[in-house]
């Protein structure tokens, strides 16, 4: 996973972690696995992090900034607003999403993730989905998609349809699958007729 910005401890915490994690799943977890994973004394570890529950947030504060690069990248990128949809689509999905949809718990982080880190879900998707409506207000600035409603509604769809796929996909294939259908639906319905 890459963070960016992240201090060389801390993403050797957050990598261990996530090793762990999608290994043991969450509850088995504990911070001597982390620790070790991160090649540190439990007691350093407690300067970085006060428990579990602390790491497993910043973790998914780290994905949405990794998430949020991605989808920049992936909207300034070349190609037909489905072709770029797509890529900003799949860099936020990324590789967190298929190694939690191929971890054997799995299913256990997606519910810790509601259930601890409920504010950087709300504050990365807030900030997904501004990058979204900006982006598509440029885009509809310049001649490039016709917008059929606001920019913000549209933004939200686009967030929304994304969860829907991870949420109810069967494995990481029809994720992907899914996802590219979104953006070919969404692409063509924003094309400019």
């Amino acid at each position: 996973m890459n963070m960016a910005g992240i201090d060389p401890k801390q993403q050797a915490i957050l990598e261990a972690a996530w090793a762990a994690f999608s290994t043991y799943g969450f509850r088995k977890t504990s911070m001597d696995d982390i620790a070790k994973g991160a090649g540190m004394s439990r007691p350093a570890l407690y300067l970085h992090f006060k428990n579990k529950e602390a790491i497993f947030r910043a973790l998914v504060a780290a994905y949405y900034g990794n998430a949020a690069e991605n989808v920049r990248a992936g909207l300034a990128s070349e190609g037909t607003l489905s072709d770029r949809l797509l890529a900003a689509f799949q860099g936020q999905g990324g590789e967190a999403i298929e190694s939690m949809m191929t971890s054997p718990h799995g299913m256990e982080l997606f519910e810790v993730t509601k259930n601890v880190a409920g504010e950087e879900i709300e504050a990365g998707e807030a900030a997904l989905r501004g990058l979204y409506a900006s982006w598509l207000q440029q885009q509809a600035k310049a001649g490039q998609a016709a917008l059929n409603g606001d920019a913000v509604v549209i933004a939200q769809t686009i967030c929304a349809s994304l969860k829907g796929i991870k949420q109810t996909a069967a494995d990481f294939s029809a994720y992907k699958a899914g996802v590219r259908q979104l953006a070919a639906l969404f692409g063509a319905g924003l094309t400019p007729r």
